[in-house]
């Protein structure tokens, strides 16, 4: 599907910024919007290329705005940081990421469904345990060390 827009979306909590421009870089708007204008806007807005920096919450949005028939890639921060030209705000965040998306030696990430989310969350929690754990034993065999008693370490 080619699409003859490209917005560029910087997600915020409350408050996301929209830099609509052609494919040869044109500006055509620059829209602040709520949540709740954002999904409306989404639904309203005909058939685009939709870039957001990869974020805490860009996988969530890049399923949502990919329901609407919109076209989503994901780049990551530090591709997009070089092209930043002024100070940063969310303005001059989302017309950076257009400008960094037309690039054709863009790489892009693909968006991730929930079960792979869920997936991910899982095995970071399950690492952090095991991490907290090492942390727990090797604090505790420290301790009973300084009493005389040495416990020595498990072997890998």
């Amino acid at each position: 599907m080619t699409t003859d827009t490209m917005l560029g979306i910087d997600l915020a909590k409350s408050v996301f910024q929209v830099h609509a421009a052609s494919m040869t870089g044109q500006v055509k708007f620059r829209k602040k919007l709520s949540r709740l204008q954002f999904r409306k806007f989404l639904a309203e807005h005909p058939a685009a290329t939709v870039v957001m920096e990869a974020c805490g919450s860009a996988h969530y949005w890049a399923r949502e705005i990919a329901k609407h028939g919109h076209v989503v890639k994901l780049i990551a921060p530090q591709y997009v940081r070089p092209f930043v030209k002024r100070q940063i705000n969310d303005t001059a965040d989302a017309e950076t990421i257009v400008i960094a998306a037309q690039r054709p030696e863009m790489r892009f990430i693909t968006p991730k469904m929930e079960e792979q989310q869920a997936k991910a969350l899982l095995f970071r929690g399950r690492e952090r345990l095991v991490c907290q754990r090492t942390e727990l034993v090797n604090a505790l065999r420290s301790v009973l060390y300084e009493f005389g008693h040495p416990i020595p370490g498990l072997a890998s």
